[in-house]
């Protein structure tokens, strides 16, 4: 058998693990979640990912790849777990009730990711090269929210929400979900 045989039957089988640069991606959206940004390392990464050392280096070169490659990741899943939330909504559905049930599930169940989220959206503030991706999160998170709503207040909601979801993991407290159907109602119904 020829070399060039040989290659082409390494074509035809195909990635032993297509998933792989995903699963990387969302490893370090996981360190990042327990352990913050500056525990990021493609060791740490390899580690939680379950694959080998030189995959994550073979992937994301370097950090900073890694690091915008997890933002797009969390970024894409936010607005899908979102966009899911949306469509099991009821038409008749409470919104700012809804919406306080969103924010208490992401600060507790889902925790370590909105954490996780939050820490890569604040690295866009110095690095040009992820400001793209966060800028582009915050528009899809409020053309979510302007389908239950309007554009204007679909804005308005999405930038409440970060604030809130913001503030929650901040917090060593636990979140106060009437407190928080109150501010969401408000922005809603507009100001008293």
């Amino acid at each position: 058998m020829t070399t060039s045989q040989v290659a082409g039957k390494r074509r035809q089988r195909g990635p032993t693990d297509p998933d792989r640069r995903d699963r990387i991606a969302r490893a370090a959206i996981q360190v990042i979640g327990e352990q913050g940004v500056d525990a990021l390392t493609h060791r740490r990464v390899a580690a939680a990912a379950g694959v080998p050392l030189g995959s994550t280096t073979y992937h994301f070169a370097t950090l900073d790849d890694l690091i915008a490659a997890a933002l797009a990741t969390a970024a894409e899943r936010s607005v899908a777990q979102l966009r899911e939330w949306e469509r099991a909504l009821p038409p008749e559905a409470d919104l700012a009730e809804a919406l306080a049930d969103f924010v208490m599930d992401s600060v507790s169940v889902k925790r370590e990711d909105t954490m996780a989220e939050y820490n890569l959206y604040a690295l866009a503030l110095h690095r040009p090269r992820l400001r793209k991706a966060a800028v582009e999160w915050d528009r899809a998170l409020a053309d979510v929210l302007a389908e239950r709503t309007d554009p204007v207040t679909g804005g308005m909601l999405g930038v409440l929400l970060c604030g809130l979801l913001m503030q929650a993991v901040l917090s060593d407290e636990p979140e106060d979900r009437k407190h928080l159907v109150t501010l969401l109602r408000r922005a809603l119904d507009g100001a008293a």
